[in-house]
């Protein structure tokens, strides 16, 4: 099935923004919605956004809304999620994964996931 990547995750201050990347290894985006997911320290896994295959269609969470942009490049084979206005409350592990189905605010809805890239937002 290939695996996915993520990458640009790190320490940044209250205010600031990071750009990550789920890259895919062995496997084509192209045909899947793409979600991004976060889970903090004693939390669940909970849902960020998502973006259709056509990258015309994008959702996501109320808590990040404004704030966060869900891109793709098919041709490399990659999705972004661009985060501005970064605060504390966003600090934790943010893993990519694909899916064919259309329930897309839904963690088991997703396959292959990613390992995850750490984002700390320090106050």
């Amino acid at each position: 099935q290939g695996q996915l990547v993520e990458s640009g995750g790190g320490l940044v201050q209250t205010g600031g923004s990071l750009r990550l990347s789920c890259a895919a290894s062995g496997r084509t985006l192209s045909t899947y919605t793409i979600g991004w997911f976060r889970q903090a320290p004693g939390k669940e896994r909970e849902f960020v956004a998502a973006i259709n295959w056509r990258g015309v269609s994008t959702i996501y969470a109320v808590s990040v809304k404004g704030r966060f942009t869900i891109s793709r490049d098919n041709a490399k084979n990659t999705v972004y999620l661009q985060m501005n206005s970064l605060n504390p409350e966003d600090t934790a592990v943010y893993s990519c994964a694909a899916s064919t189905r259309s329930d897309v605010y839904n963690r088991v809805a997703y396959d292959s996931w990613g390992q995850g890239t750490q984002v700390t937002v320090s106050s």
